[in-house]
């Protein structure tokens, strides 16, 4: 059975804080290089670099995920991945509804680039992606499921823009099935002050910017066969599984 090293929070060029040289070919090329055999590309608030990123990692043979990485209205960071690119554009369009008419000024922010395969821009992104959405985290669960996704609470040990920064506690009607870490070393303290996270399946991802910082092959996940279904029914399951 595949037990593929993943990464699976990256940041492309289209997110303002992401390096130029994230460019969907550079991301891919790099997690062959490092030998990754899944990654997911999750920019703030938008998946529409995600379909270039698959296509090029396909030929590297990585399989990528399509994903995003939400920012609610209380400003946590939510790392959603989907089955299929047309559910993600589906979220994309309703993430970017629910984002402020806020326009992005690349001077101060950077810049918005939506490329393809051949490292062409063709295309930018208006609105300031950074910005919190209207979308509360309790909402969160209903709308990822709905397209088939699955939610994950991203960088739970961060100091910042985390669920437990920003809330202090995990909602008790809380659904999530994985969630995030930026050190694993941080896992026991943690599901020591919150009992939820036991039945999680905890991640460790990079949230790279730069494409050095794309983690080496040092985390995997079990999963019944490498594709993207099998990889979003191994996220929805509850277990105590660390990988």
């Amino acid at each position: 059975m595949p037990n593929p090293a993943y990464d699976l929070h990256i940041h492309s060029c289209l997110s303002p804080c992401g390096d130029d040289e994230m460019t969907p070919a550079n991301i891919a090329g790099m997690a062959a290089v490092k030998e990754l055999g899944l990654i997911a590309v999750t920019d703030h608030n938008s998946c529409k670099n995600c379909g270039a990123v698959m296509r090029i990692a396909e030929e590297y043979g990585v399989l990528a995920v399509p994903g995003m990485e939400l920012t609610t209205s209380e400003e946590v960071h939510v790392v959603c991945l989907f089955e299929d690119l047309e559910a993600a554009m589906d979220f994309d369009g309703y993430v970017y509804s629910r984002l402020p008419d806020i326009r992005n000024q690349e001077k101060i922010f950077g810049k918005q680039q939506i490329m393809n395969e051949d490292e062409k821009v063709t295309g930018i992104v208006d609105k300031l992606l950074i910005n919190a959405t209207s979308i509360g985290f309790d909402d969160v669960f209903d709308l990822v499921e709905e397209r088939g996704g699955v939610m994950i609470p991203a960088h739970l040990d961060k100091s910042t823009t985390s669920l437990l920064s920003n809330l202090g506690f995990i909602p008790p009607d809380a659904r999530f099935t994985t969630a995030e870490l930026k050190n694993f070393g941080n896992l026991h303290r943690l599901a020591k002050e919150h009992p939820y996270l036991e039945k999680c399946r905890i991640l460790s991802n990079s949230d790279a910017h730069y494409l050095q910082d794309i983690h080496e092959p040092e985390h995997t996940i079990y999963v019944e066969s490498l594709t993207r279904r099998a990889v979003i029914r191994a996220l929805k399951q509850e277990m105590p599984h660390i990988v």
